[in-house]
């Protein structure tokens, strides 16, 4: 007997959320769908994610069949290089991304290459939890290969990537055919790689990580001043981690662990809310000014060095975060995510990405690979600078959010670049402590603090607003964005809210 009378998935996309409904519904569990989510999300949310990009899944199993499990699939990116005798200077060039309210910057070409998870990931987690024959699993995405209708959101995000989509010959056919920049209701048509996903059942990835493709890529690499080896894409492994757990209120939060630094600060950020004993009202001048206030310690205390779990749990224990505490009191980047719980209640929590995309295609394949070393927010080191073979940190951070008696309450996460953390934990607490819906949190307007500027979207009142700018400088939004974060929620057995900034879709599977 099911625990749950339906299944829910919510996502950036309705073809994504369609593909994974589309395999529950045919007898598949959480994992199946998430698999089939992110190969989708792979062909219909090209500027987020990619199967040349990097990952994480968060799962829990029900223990219907056996003892529940818990396990962070770390299928994020590694460091370029392995086997290189000398580091060539990479081809690595910025370009600057506008979101409408703020700019941000951003490095492509073949150098800002990372080691690619995200195929080797899926193709990991389906084989470790999955049911149904992966033939299935790959279908929907596949049939989307082959052809789908451009969406407005999609459209946007082109826009924005517009010099990275065309920088090469593959993505100028791709995405400019006959000379015209693909627009909303065109049709998107890669059948590289649908030629790509019906070979992928026998090949297993092979060809990509060992054969004729990972040679054709290295070569493009030697000639185009990349970093990445053979060695790199024959050694790169799926890491399964321990989740990072930190208790907040009456639940357990479930998240990322190192070398991810996402987790860590939401966890701060928790610790910081928990503190803090007085509640305000949603969008009040006391509220926005506390969550000011936090986010600016937390960033305080990253650039510190509090971010690994054995700093953290000194932080907790010690009179550094009664400090903070006091201080708050004075007060008073392209990813994407799916969440899904089945009936039977497995729940997964998948954030993926492929940072802004290097602009160059992996050859027959129709996948961009990713621009991770191109990011300035994962090398706080500088660029370049750690060795070969090292699993790059991220923000992102999949979470899972457990009551007392270890049920799921939320499966949630976000993409979003720097702006993960904040929007995760503006979700949670609005749930948590203010007993908002999850709609109604997920849709509300949200704030964060770039170190210089308070970003503020619009819809909080007028005066709580001006109050709040005698105290720090604000740039205020004119309309939500894509650039505060995509925090596709799931309440398992219940519902599902596909956050709208990033076209968000949920699906309810009934038994």
């Amino acid at each position: 007997m099911s625990l749950y009378s339906r299944s829910i998935v919510a996502t950036g996309h309705h073809l994504v959320s369609e593909a994974a409904a589309t395999v529950l519904e045919g007898g598949g569990n959480a994992f199946d769908a998430a698999v089939a989510a992110g190969f989708a999300g792979a062909v219909v949310e090209p500027c987020l994610t990619s199967l040349g990009g990097g990952g994480f899944l968060l799962a829990r199993t029900s223990g219907k069949q056996q003892q529940v499990q818990e396990i962070f699939f770390d299928f994020f990116v590694d460091t370029p290089g392995r086997g290189l005798r000398e580091i060539p200077e990479p081809h690595f060039f910025p370009v600057t991304v506008a979101f409408g309210g703020s700019d941000q910057d951003f490095n492509i070409g073949l150098g800002s290459v990372a080691v690619p998870g995200t195929l080797k990931g899926l193709l990991h987690v389906h084989d470790r939890l999955g049911y149904m024959d992966l033939r299935d699993v790959l279908q929907p995405a596949l049939n989307l290969a082959k052809g789908h209708v451009l969406n407005d959101f999609q459209s946007v995000f082109m826009q924005l990537l517009y010099p990275i989509l065309t920088l090469s010959e593959t993505g100028q056919r791709l995405y400019e055919p006959e000379g015209t920049f693909l627009k909303e209701g065109d049709p998107l048509i890669n059948l590289e790689l649908a030629g790509f996903l019906e070979q992928l059942v026998d090949d297993q990835g092979r060809s990509f990580y060992e054969g004729d493709i990972a040679q054709a890529i290295v070569r493009d690499m030697r000639e185009g001043e990349g970093l990445l080896t053979l060695k790199d894409l024959a050694a790169y492994q799926v890491i399964e981690r321990k989740p990072l757990q930190v208790r907040y209120r009456d639940y357990t939060f479930l998240t990322s662990p190192p070398p991810s630094f996402g987790g860590t600060l939401i966890a701060l950020s928790l610790a910081l809310h928990q503190q803090v004993k007085q509640k305000h009202s949603f969008g009040s001048s006391q509220h926005l000014l506390q969550t000011t206030a936090i986010m600016q310690e937390v960033e305080r205390l990253r650039e510190q060095g509090w971010i690994t779990p054995h700093k953290l749990e000194q932080l907790m224990d010690s009179t550094q975060l009664e400090q903070a505490t006091r201080t708050v009191r004075l007060f008073s980047r392209g990813t994407t995510h799916v969440s899904i719980a089945d009936r039977d209640g497995n729940v997964a929590s998948m954030t993926c990405s492929n940072g802004e995309g290097s602009g160059y295609f992996a050859p027959g394949t129709g996948i961009m690979l990713n621009n991770m070393m191109g990011e300035d927010d994962l090398h706080p080191d500088g660029f370049h600078a750690g060795p070969p073979g090292e699993r790059v940190g991220s923000m992102m951070s999949p979470s899972l959010l457990l009551d007392s008696e270890g049920v799921v309450r939320l499966v949630m996460g976000s993409g979003g670049s720097k702006r993960i953390r904040t929007a995760i934990t503006q979700v949670l607490t609005q749930i948590v402590d203010q007993n908002r819906g999850v709609q109604q949190a997920v849709e509300a307007s949200r704030l964060y603090w770039d170190g210089e500027l308070l970003q503020l979207e619009p819809g909080f009142a007028a005066e709580a607003v001006e109050t709040l700018s005698k105290q720090v400088s604000v740039n205020c939004w004119k309309e939500q964005s894509v650039y505060f974060g995509g925090v596709h929620t799931v309440v398992p057995g219940k519902t599902g809210v596909g956050d709208p900034r990033r076209g968000g879709a949920a699906i309810v599977v009934e038994e």
